[in-house]
């Protein structure tokens, strides 16, 4: 059971930072952070609008399995003795 909370809670702290950093990665309405440094691997990623629906999926695909483990993560608090 420890291992698995371990490893839940690594699991937790890397999505988040991956949740920040996709985020940050999107294009919105005035350009994103990755306009403020001159574009870098967002600008290659975002090139084409099926570069920006995938950088999409990616994110929402993080943002599940991050709701994933918190639900997890809550069940395993609230049942463990």
């Amino acid at each position: 059971m420890h291992t698995l909370n371990v490893t839940l809670w690594t699991l937790l702290v890397v999505t988040s930072v991956a949740i920040i950093g996709l985020v940050l990665l999107h294009r919105g309405r005035g350009g994103g952070i990755s306009d403020m440094f001159g574009g870098g691997l967002a600008s290659g990623i975002q090139s084409t609008g099926s570069g920006e629906k995938n950088l999409g999926r990616i994110t929402w695909g993080v943002i599940i399995v991050w709701g994933i483990v918190i639900v997890l993560l809550g069940l395993i608090t609230k049942y463990a003795g």
